[in-house]
């Protein structure tokens, strides 16, 4: 066993071998030792407000950079990220999470140390139920293949992995890592994969009205590429959902647009539920995706793949990968030019917005704003609220420019999640859609982008509280907040004003401004509160709130 290396050493080379640049999270007595070894390693520390925020931020980053690594102690850390950890494996984001931990020898002898909660195993018990794999790095000898298992799991499984770390095992002693360390990848029965993909021609090649529908699991599995080929060598319209949006190109001429079940445009979920070949590849069927569960598919037309499987009518095709199976499909498929001769029926685009002299903001004119504001060298990040449900409307044309967590939908995610964009991808600037009330649970970390001069642009939808809640419900006094002047946030975080400007706006001149500004000075944060009266908001929440109360 090589003394100069450490299990710390180890976990660092394996993070950033898998692809890990930054470690988000908070220090604490327990992980020490492993933050100095951070400091002397490639991997850069991103220290965060808060541990719930750390574990957003890597979300974030592990969306635009394929993984992401997060530092907390034992208990108030490790139980603080939960909800961001939970969040991550639901929408299949790998994160490794690494926790400091009371020694070996406390654990042993049973010692009622800080942070612990009943048990010493109760942390690790926790963690295992929403992560792909999980260890206790216990034993300097068996440590090193625990972590590359953890590792590797979690790279190929796009979920989250958890590495619990005693305190006296930082410094220990282990062997270095082998060299030429290849992480696996998932493969496909390659019987079964023949056999789907023929089925699945003899499906396709006759049909006259054939449409492909791109789900999330393309994304989450970076596929895009892959998808795009499929579409543009075959020749086949597509659409994608809001969970999806962005991951295929929303000006291309094969594009129909968003699907959302009944809240689709007409046209869109006419072409895709009438199509007598739905090609639905890494769908999931969550119900914000699907208006509330209002989809309307003859499943004997469809060919679903997703979830290492395909099924086609009443036939399933086990331990087949998705990403296999498109490009299989695509070497197999006859083209066509079906969109010569029957064009997709695209929708319209927008005029550029002209701001109406003195006229108060509302919530449509807001997102139509923003919508016309946004370059491709944004990513724009729809906060769970009236922010996603205006989101499908919007026109994204590059790849990966558009966050949305619509599955878990955990409110103030995407502030801390702009901070992660914002490190993976250093060209690109995030652009946050908040609310009031979403901003209040995340707040503080405007203050960690301005110091680490991240210039993202925070739009604050002020429509006074928790207006999603009164859409879905009958109104009542649990969804009032208290009203903070959100424009004057970066004064507090920021006191000489050197990184970062706040204003606030009330008419649509004042906002075209605002934003205009923020374009112009590209190396600061900006908070524009956009206050909008009488509780204002999109055309897509009133929708989910009629849908939703017609449900009930």
């Amino acid at each position: 066993m090589n003394k100069e290396y450490t299990v710390s050493r180890y976990i660092l080379e394996r993070l950033h071998q898998a692809g890990v640049g930054h470690l988000f999270g908070v220090p604490g007595d327990y992980t020490l030792d492993f933050l100095d070894e951070v400091l002397a390693s490639p991997i850069r520390w991103v220290g965060t407000c808060n541990e719930l925020n750390a574990g957003y931020a890597a979300d974030g980053y592990a969306r635009m950079n394929g993984i992401a690594g997060a530092v907390v102690t034992y208990g108030v850390g490790g139980l603080s990220i939960l909800n961001a950890v939970a969040g991550a494996y639901a929408e299949q984001v790998p994160m490794v999470v690494v926790s400091g931990a009371p020694s070996t020898r406390r654990k042993a002898s049973g010692a009622l140390v800080h942070h612990l909660v009943d048990n010493y195993q109760l942390q690790f018990d926790v963690f295992s139920k929403i992560t792909a794999a999980s260890a206790v790095l216990s034993d300097p000898e068996t440590a090193p293949a625990e972590i590359d298992r953890v590792v590797a799991q979690c790279r190929m499984r796009k979920l989250p992995g958890y590495l619990e770390l005693p305190a006296d095992m930082a410094c220990a002693p282990c062997r270095r890592p082998s060299a030429g360390w290849a992480l696996p990848s998932a493969t496909s029965d390659p019987a079964a994969l023949a056999e789907c993909v023929a089925e699945a021609v003899r499906r396709f090649d006759p049909a006259k009205n054939p449409v492909l529908l791109a789900g999330v699991e393309l994304m989450r599995q970076r596929l895009g590429a892959e998808a795009l080929k499929l579409v543009e060598t075959v020749e086949i319209p597509f659409a994608s959902m809001l969970s999806s949006k962005s991951l295929l190109p929303e000006f291309h001429p094969q594009f129909v647009g968003i699907y959302q079940g009944g809240w689709s445009q007409e046209n869109v979920r006419r072409q895709v539920e009438e199509s007598d070949c739905l090609l639905s590849l890494g769908v999931w069927m969550t119900d914000l995706d699907t208006g509330l569960f209002s989809v309307h598919f003859n499943e004997e037309r469809v060919v679903s793949a997703g979830g290492g499987k395909v099924r086609i009518g009443h036939h399933v095709y086990d331990n087949v990968q998705l990403g296999d199976f498109v490009r299989a499909l695509t070497g197999a498929l006859r083209p066509r030019s079906y969109v010569q001769s029957h064009p997709a029926q695209r929708p319209a685009f927008r005029p550029p917005f002209a701001a109406k002299p003195a006229c108060p903001l509302t919530a449509p004119r807001l997102y139509e704003c923003v919508d016309d504001f946004l370059d491709d060298q944004m990513v724009l990040l729809a906060e769970p609220g009236d922010s996603f449900c205006a989101a499908p409307d919007f026109m994204v044309e590059e790849a990966e420019n558009f966050i949305v967590q619509t599955y878990y939908a955990s409110i103030g995610f995407c502030t801390p999640a702009a901070l992660g964009v914002a490190l993976a991808r250093p060209g690109k600037r995030p652009v946050v859609l908040t609310g009031d009330g979403a901003l209040q649970m995340t707040a503080q970390e405007i203050s960690t982008l301005i110091r680490q001069r991240c210039p993202a642009i925070v739009v604050v939808v002020n429509n006074d509280g928790y207006l999603i809640e009164r859409e879905l419900h009958e109104d009542g006094a649990y969804n009032d907040i208290q009203p903070w002047r959100y424009s004057r946030l970066p004064a507090v975080f920021d006191p000489d004003g050197a990184a970062s400007v706040g204003v606030r706006v009330t008419t649509e001149e004042e906002l075209v401004a605002a934003l205009a500004t923020a374009k112009a000075q590209k190396e600061k944060v900006h908070v524009i509160e956009a206050w909008l009266p009488n509780r204002d908001c999109s055309n897509g929440l009133r929708q989910l709130g009629q849908t939703f109360r017609g449900q009930k």
